[in-house]
């Protein structure tokens, strides 16, 4: 048996489900949402993918990450670029470096079974990366004063990821939060909630969705006993980063650099639900996003104490302002060997009937659209220090500001005449940036690491690197809220992730100016995955409850780093 959520009957109270105003009603509610959702290519982005764009991963030379990232106050590694761009400053001969290596995730697998059903979808467990090269050109302008120029492109971020979850469920169901929103006429109508409630086509005309329209112009709904996910992420950012940087007096050293950065983001997921009926619901989506962005970085690192080898460093990063493009696809599909469940209607002469839920068949949708996101401002302190020519140590801590990222919605454009060059303009969106605050929080970042040189030509190394979580406690995807950006969605799952740990090590050897340093990395993290967003009403029937799943992330990176020192090729009269 299937139910209809009658508005005017049950009344819903929302607690977790943020109702803004009603903006529509009944059908029109579906033809105007649905009708944006096919003609809009301006969209603002949404809270938890924008987590995926601007989330902190350890990337770099051998060296630098296996000390764990803790470098930005000791320098002369290539990978403070992107951080402290002091750090470059430090060098004292020119050098290229190039890095590779692996990435594989352990623990997972390419299904997921439950309650006597299994879903099968695509997915790599280990790849191999490219992960970096640059180049840093040295001029010495005095005996203790120098100015480097250096060029570094590596993978900031590699998105690859295995996530498979699977639970019960009790009175619950995707569809029938679709119902609820509609019988609520919410803001944040779906391409989902199209899909099962209907839409009007690119060609005007209104295409009929899954679930069956009650007689008061309501949506009818049908529960599921359990639910199965699985989704394959991969792609990566590349950062290029141009560097000035220089020594005064071997004593204080400043650095600036202006990065460039190359988004690459693939998502493949298969949500499927055990329909308390017997049958069985599938829901496929594919996403795509696309862009560029730029940013700036300035740091300083000096000695407090003349000729000490302990060093503080503080650096400050820009948001990166990015320029993206989304494309996805949505399909629903409803099937089986039963017929759907029935709920009690009237006919248009007004006699009591028992009609089907929803209709077995599939709908499927295409969303594209272009959307600009700021990501978190951050900051950083470290200290480094030495001790002769065997001994090393760092220290860094960074804050970066997840929840005052800025969702923007491009609104327009100019042109420029005497140019011949056309501006496009964009404004915050209110709402999901109100959302973004609501359930992101700044970030902790602690880094250490240590260098031990047994010899001269052998370094031994050990790092730590730890990231608070970025989700508030209680966190959702709010699928209600009035932003294009859930407007267009073509999913409603999201994760609460936790902290990441993340512990490293690794080897030098030099010999001469050649070096080759290899480093491993393992990181763990923990998390709750959720099917939907929590909907509850006095009405415990009318509730719509997800049960949470245990996740985790467990990361294995090995890499190598091959460096060449070239002697000064110019110097300064002093």
């Amino acid at each position: 048996m299937c139910v209809a959520i009658i508005g005017a009957e049950y009344p819903l109270m929302i607690a977790i489900v943020k109702i803004k105003y009603k903006i529509m009603n009944n059908l029109k509610h579906i033809l105007f949402a649905s009708l944006l959702m096919a003609s809009m290519s301006a969209a603002a982005q949404e809270t938890y993918q924008d987590t995926k764009l601007a989330q902190s991963q350890l990337t770099g030379t051998a060296r630098y990450v296996g000390m764990g990232g803790a470098m930005e106050a000791l320098g002369a590694d290539i990978s403070t670029i992107s951080s402290n761009p002091a750090g470059v400053g430090l060098f004292r001969k020119n050098q290229v470096s190039i890095s590779a290596g692996v990435i594989a995730q352990s623990g997972v697998d390419n299904h997921v079974s439950f309650g006597g059903q299994t879903i099968d979808f695509d997915g790599k467990k280990s790849h191999p990366t490219f992960d970096q090269v640059g180049i840093v050109w040295n001029s010495k302008l005095r005996k203790s004063s120098s100015l480097n120029l250096a060029f570094n492109y590596h993978k900031s971020t590699d998105f690859g990821q295995i996530l498979a979850a699977a639970n019960s469920l009790s009175n619950a169901s995707q569809n029938k939060l679709t119902a609820a929103k509609y019988a609520e006429g919410v803001d944040g109508w779906s391409a989902v909630d199209a899909n099962y409630g209907g839409y009007k086509g690119n060609d005007g005309n209104y295409q009929n969705g899954l679930l069956s329209v009650t007689s008061d112009g309501q949506l009818a709904y049908a529960n599921a006993n359990a639910y199965l996910f699985g989704q394959y992420q991969h792609g990566y950012i590349g950062d290029y980063d141009f560097n000035i940087s220089g020594s005064i007096q071997n004593r204080v050293w400043l650095g600036l650099t202006v990065g460039l950065h190359d988004v690459h983001y693939n998502s493949h997921s298969m949500y499927a639900e055990n329909l308390v009926d017997g049958n069985l619901c599938d829901s496929y989506e594919q996403l795509k996003i696309t862009g560029t962005g730029y940013d700036l970085k300035a740091g300083i690192i000096f000695r407090p104490v003349e000729n000490s080898p302990f060093r503080i460093g503080a650096y400050f990063n820009t948001p990166i302002f990015y320029d993206l493009s989304l494309s996805g696809a949505h399909d629903v599909s409803m099937y089986g060997k039963q017929n759907p469940s029935t709920f009690t209607d009237k006919d248009a002469a007004g006699n009591v009937v028992n009609a089907p839920c929803y209709t077995m068949g599939d709908k499927g949708q295409a969303v594209d659209y272009d959307f600009r996101l700021d990501t978190p401002w951050k900051v950083g302190v470290s200290l480094g220090h030495t001790v002769g020519n065997y001994l090393a140590l760092g220290a860094t801590y960074e804050y970066a500001w997840y929840n005052h990222m800025d969702n923007r919605v491009k609104d327009g454009g100019y042109y420029d005449y005497y140019w011949g060059d056309y501006y496009e303009t964009s404004s915050s969106d209110e709402a999901m940036n109100a959302d973004t605050r609501a359930n992101l929080k700044g970030v902790s970042t602690l880094k250490v690491g240590a260098e031990i040189k047994p010899t001269s030509m052998l370094a031994i190394r050990l790092g730590y690197n730890y990231v608070s979580p970025m989700f508030q406690d209680g966190a959702y995807r709010d699928q209600t809220i009035g932003s294009n950006g859930v407007d267009i969605a073509t999913s409603t799952d999201y994760t609460n992730w936790k902290a990441t740990h993340r512990f490293t090590c690794g080897l030098g050897f030099n010999y001469e100016n050649l070096s080759i340093d290899v480093a491993y990395q393992y990181s763990m993290q923990k998390g709750d995955f959720y099917p939907f967003q929590t909907y509850t009403n006095d009405d415990a029937a009318l509730s719509n409850i997800p049960t949470a799943s245990k996740v985790d992330n467990h990361r294995h990176q090995l890499l190598m780093t091959v460096g060449y020192k070239f002697k000064f090729a110019l110097k300064s009269a002093e």
